[in-house]
């Protein structure tokens, strides 16, 4: 019963690979090139390994180099607002002023204004941010990864 289907359908597949000899090596020999070349990708990009850092203490944070430190926002939300009256106040005993703003434009041209004193933060939805500074974009790092 089962031992002669079993026996028949390997001979029919010999049968098959043998009058097929072109197909049959492409079969073995394409996942080996695959594989050479994922190899060879590999070695040319290594990955970085990186040192530990030693646990340091820092200290307290100097508030001297945060004094006239402003931080504006957009759009005006209530999320938005209860999220920078957390930053302004939970950290800093004066607090650091915060400034919201209608729109991105508006934003932009107040940072032209202060630039050494001046970040911006775009709230694009109630989770996620960017961070605008005089010169650049930073994008928020939660889902970044390594280059």
């Amino acid at each position: 019963g089962v031992w002669r289907q079993t026996r028949a359908l390997l001979f029919k597949n010999c049968l098959i690979k043998c009058r097929t000899k072109k197909r049959s090596v492409q079969e073995v020999l394409f996942p080996l090139f695959l594989l050479f070349w994922l190899i060879l990708i590999s070695m040319m990009h290594p990955h970085r390994k990186y040192d530990a850092v030693a646990n340091t203490n820092l200290g307290t944070l100097d508030a001297s180099v945060l004094v006239n430190f402003v931080i504006g926002y957009t759009p005006p939300t209530p999320m938005a607002r209860e999220i920078m009256k957390k930053v302004a106040f939970d950290n800093f005993e004066d607090g650091i002023i915060t400034e919201e703003y209608l729109s991105e434009e508006e934003l932009q041209a107040a940072s032209a204004f202060k630039p050494s004193n001046f970040v911006g933060v775009v709230f694009t939805d109630a989770m996620s941010y960017q961070l605008r500074f005089p010169d650049s974009v930073a994008m928020s790092s939660i889902y970044m990864e390594s280059r």
